[in-house]
């Protein structure tokens, strides 16, 4: 009888029912029955008239979370007539809500209230913002607040987007791959649109207004020019009605030479007044299909991609020339800052500075210059981009990438909220002490009119969406940041884990653990002390510090890391390339100072000898190979952590979790033993006593190849 007792309590404490991750934060699963009571007062009435297809989502969306979270729908009527009501709406579609003094006026677009009020005498909770767009953001607050067991009784929220345009930038292709795309296809299932709308499109855009997320970029940097003929016009403006009701804008890319390559002319020069009269032709033809269309995304002289330079005209040139075209639209032109020459550079990392500073100015007021986050590519680790803070009267966007191009792809656990955290809270001093990434970016520092935020989705057909359930987190986190750039990654971490998986303490806590110290250990065990592009070629799988040859030296990883026998590191001091030199003097002055330059940034701005000695007092030689070590570790603590929390998650997302993190250590010990091995060619060192050696031979980890590995380019 004892062991059928044991069997019963196994049961109770396991989670009711296995769960695949479709749900994303939006599971809205019922509160315990304790908290339950505390809540079900906010479900007694809700007044809410749906007069736009907007309110009629928020409307819904409110009835579907307090279903799923309070088990029970609240009444619906026209007035507040009992304690514990819900009042929902703009002053234009509630009466009651413009009798009130909400401080409405003091929000920007989009921005909400949520209040405690008496109406009519009625204790009441109103939901309120000047937009319906605003509402549905509220909304989706305040169910954020119950499912994370957030006290409402007297809430008092008042939320405007630091940032006003908040988007995704899909790599689609309209073959549905998806370049650097790790979780399945592309979502978007051209073939079948317009006459077959997935209901999975409705999904995606609740996902994405959940986290104010008001803009989407359909298809690929490197753009196809297919994607601006009429056919598939008709077919973004499927999707864009689906997007709409969620405040959601659809934006396209525009291949630069499309005049030639659809148009029929010979040129497709920006300064050529036919070039000029086919652009305002086609911005007329897609602003006739889709009307709300949001504008063109540009990459233009980077990577062989067409632009205005192919002509001998600049980034301006060509930026200003569809930005005259969509303007009577209200169109926006993002005219992307990663470019670099196709002259051999002598560091490439200064590329998009020496290009596009001269230009500050010379844009049009409805462009913006999209800036990744760093000079070179998304690496694991990468110094702010030194553009930040050099433009004051150029609207720079930030650009983040959420998908895993360079971080072990879907099935490496890394949340990224902390690296982006970082970057935002980093200082350019330009033009002053306090002038952070993130002042730059939503327009603090300059004034900018308009400012934007762009995230390189990880959004796929898989299932779960983004090819693992806690890649989930990247996107939430990303969407969070977007709002306001300020927040801290730890309370976003907390927060999404908590509507995730569990509000259990004895889950959130371990599992906020692995979360944040997730990003410090793939640096650790990919490229540590600074070090950047080691990955395998092409693919961008697994590690490559031998890559060399090829077209362009700097798309080997010999030209970045610059090992030989003296030492490693890539010297962008005054007296190398002097890339330190494009920021602030007294970030260049920390920069360029081994002595004062943070560790993290140090090979990246140095080349030191083997023996270099390190802030631990270990040399550079021992230091690396510490840190290798130690990013295998941690990812071998997180898997004994994550299996001590089976009896608080479902089994079917904590078995995925628990394989995936067993791949991730098996190819965190790869990139160790592989790097290792390399670099111990040149140091000639041996390891610090207690290391283990490689498993292999260099050999052995420089004949494997990966020809079908996902995303490839």
């Amino acid at each position: 009888m004892s062991a059928i007792w044991a069997l019963c309590a196994a049961l109770l404490v396991q989670p009711a029912s296995a769960e695949d991750g479709y749900d994303l934060w939006l599971r809205y699963q019922p509160l315990p029955p304790a908290q339950r009571g505390i809540y079900a007062p906010s479900a007694a009435q809700l007044v809410m008239p749906a007069t736009s297809p907007t309110l009629v989502a928020a409307k819904e969306e409110l009835l579907r979370g307090l279903n799923g979270l309070l088990s029970q729908a609240p009444a619906t009527s026209e007035r507040v007539s009992k304690a514990g009501a819900l009042l929902v709406g703009t002053p234009q579609s509630n009466p009651q809500v413009a009798q009130l003094d909400l401080g409405l006026k003091g929000l920007t677009p989009q921005g909400y209230v949520l209040r405690q009020r008496r109406v009519d005498g009625h204790p009441t909770l109103v939901i309120a913002a000047n937009d319906d767009v605003g509402v549905l953001y509220g909304v989706f607050h305040f169910l954020r607040l119950l499912q994370t067991q957030q006290p409402v009784d007297k809430v008092d929220v008042s939320e405007s987007s630091r940032i006003q345009l908040r988007m995704l930038n899909h790599w689609d292709n309209l073959d549905r791959t998806v370049e650097r795309g790790y979780s399945g296809a592309s979502l978007w299932d051209w073939h079948k649109l317009p006459d077959y709308v997935d209901p999975r499109y409705t999904d995606y855009a609740r996902a994405n207004a959940s986290l104010g997320i008001n803009a989407t970029v359909l298809t690929n940097v490197n753009a196809n020019a297919m994607a601006l003929t009429p056919t598939y016009l008709h077919k973004a403006e499927a999707l864009a009605k689906v997007f709409r009701p969620y405040g959601i804008r659809v934006y396209l890319t525009a291949r630069f030479s499309a005049p030639v390559e659809i148009g029929g002319l010979k040129t497709a020069d920006p300064l050529d007044p036919q070039v000029q009269k086919w652009w305002q032709a086609k911005a007329a033809e897609i602003y006739k299909i889709i009307p709300d269309f949001g504008g063109l995304l540009v990459k233009a002289n980077s990577e062989g991609q067409p632009g205005p330079q192919d002509y001998g005209r600049t980034h301006a040139d060509g930026a200003n020339m569809m930005a005259d075209a969509v303007k009577p639209f209200g169109g926006t032109v993002i005219w992307r800052a990663f470019v670099y020459s196709n002259e051999q550079p002598d560091d490439r990392a200064k590329q998009a500075y020496d290009e596009f500073v001269p230009l500050d100015g010379k844009f049009r007021d409805n462009v913006l210059v999209q800036v990744k986050n760093g000079a070179i590519d998304f690496q694991p680790r990468e110094p702010f981009h030194p553009l930040f803070g050099a433009m004051p009267k150029t609207p720079l966007a930030m650009e983040f990438q959420i998908t895993k191009e360079y971080l072990g792809f879907a099935t490496h656990l890394v949340y990224l909220g902390t690296f982006w955290e970082e970057v935002l809270r980093e200082d350019t001093y330009r033009p002053r002490k306090g002038s952070t990434v993130a002042k730059i970016v939503d327009g603090t520092v300059h004034n900018y009119a308009r400012t934007a935020i762009a995230g390189v989705a990880n959004v796929g057909v898989d299932r779960n969406w983004s090819g693992s359930q806690f890649d989930q987190a990247n996107w939430y986190a990303f969407g969070r940041l977007a709002w306001n750039p300020m927040l801290s990654s730890k309370d976003i971490a907390e927060e999404w884990l908590r509507m995730t998986f569990s509000n259990d303490p004895k889950f959130v806590e371990p599992a906020l653990g692995m979360m944040m110290k997730s990003h410090e250990a793939v640096v650790d065990y990919m490229t540590p002390l600074g070090l950047h592009h080691l990955m395998g070629r092409g693919h961008h799988y697994g590690p490559g510090p031998w890559v060399e040859g090829g077209p362009r030296a700097d798309w080997t990883s010999v030209y970045f890391h610059r090992a030989d026998a003296n030492g490693i590191g890539f010297d962008r001091t005054r007296k190398g390339s002097d890339a330190v030199s494009q920021y602030a003097p007294q970030v260049a002055a920390v920069f360029n100072d081994v002595k004062r330059i943070p560790e993290k940034f140090l090979l990246w701005f140095h080349h030191l000898p083997w023996d270099y000695r390190t802030k631990s007092g270990r040399i550079l030689w021992d230091e690396l190979v510490y840190r290798y070590t130690r990013g295998v570790d941690t990812v071998r603590e997180m898997g004994k952590t994550w299996q001590s929390l089976a009896p608080l998650v479902d089994s079917q997302r904590h078995a995925e979790v628990a394989a995936f993190l067993k791949i991730q250590e098996q190819e965190a010990k790869w990139w160790r033993d592989a790097s290792i091995a390399y670099f111990q060619t040149f140091s000639k060192r041996p390891l610090p006593s207690g290391f283990a050696p490689p498993e292999h031979s260099l050999d052995y980890y420089k004949s494997l190849e990966f020809p079908y590995a996902p995303g490839h380019h």
